[in-house]
């Protein structure tokens, strides 16, 4: 019987405090990729801010279109906003979307490669 108590507890205990990451809501990642697509830095910049988000944080979780938001950004020809996100991504996470960069835009392509050196 105290056998069953403890795994009780436990299992009990597992479940209150067992970790989930973050969700974004619908609302703020349909805007943050309305602002990538319509190559609106300023409000992107400025939503960001006003929602305490940093696209370090987001970057692996937001999808546009079943993307990265890197690579929607150079999919929609944004590239202020592209430049933006590159700027404020790791080298080691720009470098791994050299691929899709080059199929993309050559503009963003090339930011990249000054971001790396």
């Amino acid at each position: 019987m105290r056998n069953f108590v403890k795994l009780f507890t436990v299992i009990f205990a597992s479940s209150i405090f067992s970790y989930s990451p973050p969700s974004f809501s619908a609302n703020i990642s349909l805007s943050i990729c309305e602002y990538v697509a319509a190559d609106d830095k300023k409000r992107l910049r400025s939503f960001l801010k006003s929602n305490h988000l940093k696209i370090r944080k987001i970057f692996k979780e937001l999808r546009c279109n079943h993307q990265n938001i890197l690579v929607f950004a150079a999919a929609s020809g944004s590239l202020s906003t592209g430049e933006m996100i590159i700027r404020k991504l790791s080298k080691k996470i720009v470098s791994a979307n050299l691929s899709d960069l080059e199929k993309l835009s050559p503009e963003l392509l090339a930011e990249a490669k000054k971001r790396i050196e």
